[in-house]
């Protein structure tokens, strides 16, 4: 039975909003929205003085904990129960308090390497992929990384020119072939998020 949808994309391409779009169109009960942001590898004390100077890689492969992801997913699958880890962007750490999540009927997978991972990829019964263009996308991270996260425009665009965009190019990009729906324009194209709605009800 159709229970896991993974949602890739660029960073700041929308993938949370089209997320809860379709979650509230889709109006079941029982869905649960996981991000992989909270499943950033904690990091040690040299990593740390990095992410402190913009000169992590967050936005590589390695950064996340794939091994919690799975296995997150599977119990998720099965209705289980899971913890999650909350994630601090501002101090670049895990919380101590982790969240629980209790069984769901649909779960919307998001994040920037939601496609990046072989085993996470057999998890997924649908893949979409949010293509949102690259100026608009660096806007957004802009906007948000220094009013929600507290950084400075300069510290924003040397880790997007270093990391971020580089990252899209060899990682993220590529993948967009895996998916089964391109919703181009992200949460602006309706008629898309329409699309999958239609088939998620259909495969329920």
């Amino acid at each position: 039975p159709f229970s896991l949808a993974g949602l890739g994309g660029g960073s700041a391409s929308g993938k949370t909003t089209v997320a809860t779009m379709i979650i509230e169109a889709l109006d079941v009960p029982w869905v649960v929205l996981l991000s992989m942001d909270s499943f950033y590898k904690v990091l040690t004390k040299q990593q740390q003085e990095q992410a402190a100077n913009n000169d992590f890689n967050f936005d590589h492969p390695d950064a996340f904990d794939f091994d919690l992801i799975i296995a997150t997913l599977k119990k998720l699958k099965q209705g289980k129960s899971v913890k999650i880890p909350i994630y601090d962007f501002t101090t670049h750490s895990r919380k101590k308090e982790w969240k629980t999540l209790y069984g769901a009927n649909v779960i919307i997978f998001e994040g920037i390497m939601a496609f990046a991972d072989k085993e996470l990829l057999k998890l997924l019964d649908l893949k979409i992929f949010v293509d949102t263009d690259s100026d608009i996308r660096l806007v957004r991270r802009l906007r948000r990384d220094i009013s929600e996260r507290g950084r400075d425009i300069e510290g924003v665009i040397k880790q997007y020119n270093k990391f971020v965009k580089p990252a899209f190019d060899q990682y993220i990009q590529p993948t967009m072939r895996l998916a089964d729906i391109v919703v181009p324009r992200g949460s602006g194209n309706t008629v898309a998020i329409d699309l999958i709605v239609q088939h998620v009800h259909s495969q329920l």
